[in-house]
């Protein structure tokens, strides 16, 4: 009995959830729908308006097209026009807008998703705008191109590819400089081997001058002064050189020697 009574709860239980989530999807699309059809209009109009502009600028126009939007201080359109230049490529020109909805935020502003056909390819484009002196101005403005799988898994692996060959790259970059530490740890070794061995090698000695030759060549030339005086006095005396002891020898200033 107990038993049948949980199973009953359990089924209540999950009737209620559904008709809360029933109620819950219906009250959402109300307020989709609650937005008044004029209203609604007028802002798909003027989100239409906003993207022919925005996909007729070509690629040579962008940048001055970008700073006269800025000047004029609508950088959510300066920045769409940026957008677009770079999807431009990948959809083509511009061929027509398929549907267009308009909704209102919960902040109170208003949002226009606009599915436009391109030459190569469709794409979604969000409009947000906001209601300023009665008039609608976009603050934020998206472009989605619609990618096939394929074209999604080849970009998805083009990415990997890159970003796995980016690892690799650096990680080859670091393992050739760490096997460079070898031959840096080599030659200072070799540096430091060098200056000690400079260092412990003994000093030349220093070359001296050959002083006891020149004593030697001195002391000839006095004995040979001495023999020739000692010569010419005996012979200027008529007597013996024997008896003869030559004491000192002195140089006679030089005008004695003329004035003889």
């Amino acid at each position: 009995m107990k038993q049948n009574i949980r199973r009953i709860l359990a089924v209540l239980c999950m009737a209620v959830c559904l008709f809360a989530l029933t109620a819950c999807s219906t009250s959402a699309e109300d307020a989709g729908e609650s937005l008044d059809p004029m209203l609604a209009a007028q802002v798909n109009q003027e989100a239409e308006e906003w993207a022919d502009a925005i996909t007729s600028v070509t690629e040579d126009e962008a940048e001055e097209v970008q700073a006269r939007l800025k000047k004029a201080k609508q950088n959510a359109v300066a920045e769409a026009v940026a957008a677009w230049i770079n999807v431009s490529g990948d959809t083509g020109a511009f061929v027509q807008v398929n549907q267009s909805v308009a909704e209102e935020t919960e902040d109170g502003d208003y949002v226009s998703t606009l599915d436009v056909q391109f030459e190569k390819r469709g794409a979604t484009m969000k409009m947000f705008f906001e209601v300023q002196n009665n008039t609608l101005v976009p603050v934020s403005i998206s472009i989605a191109p619609k990618y096939t799988t394929g074209e999604n898994m080849t970009r998805a692996a083009m990415n990997t590819l890159m970003g796995m060959g980016t690892v690799f790259l650096v990680l080859i970059f670091i393992s050739l400089i760490i096997g460079c530490f070898k031959y840096i740890n080599a030659f200072d070794s070799k540096m430091k081997a060098d200056k000690a061995a400079s260092a412990s090698a003994p000093a030349p000695a220093p070359v001296s001058a050959p002083a006891p030759a020149a004593a030697e060549e001195e002391l000839a030339d006095d004995l040979e002064l001495v023999a020739v005086i000692t010569a010419a006095i005996a012979a200027t005396t008529n007597s013996s050189a024997d008896g003869l002891v030559v004491r000192s020898i002195k140089r006679a200033p030089g005008a004695k020697w003329k004035r003889a």
